[in-house]
């Protein structure tokens, strides 16, 4: 599954360990976004973990589900061109 997660985190510390557990599933997209191609246990794992980091009266952490046939539509401009995204060599 295809899984775009955003968080709003206050703590810098907090923020730093949840930058460090996406960084382990997924690429780092914009400063609170990242991209992660997970099966379900990996989504169940990482979940599970980032909800231990936060605090959750006052963070949040988004998680959007993109479907395969909407991965295609995805559009970018600007910034460096992501490891997926690159041309294929056969």
């Amino acid at each position: 599954m295809f899984v775009v997660v955003s968080y709003d985190v206050k703590s810098d510390r907090r923020r730093n360990r949840i930058h460090k557990a996406l960084k382990a599933y997924g690429e780092w997209m914009q400063f609170s976004v990242f991209e992660c191609d997970l099966t379900e246990a990996q989504y169940l794992k990482l979940r599970h973990r980032l909800d231990e980091l936060i605090d959750g009266t006052i963070d949040s952490i988004r998680f959007y589900f993109l479907c395969e046939g909407c991965q295609p539509k995805i559009e970018r401009i600007g910034g460096p061109t992501p490891v997926g995204d690159g041309p294929v060599f056969v």
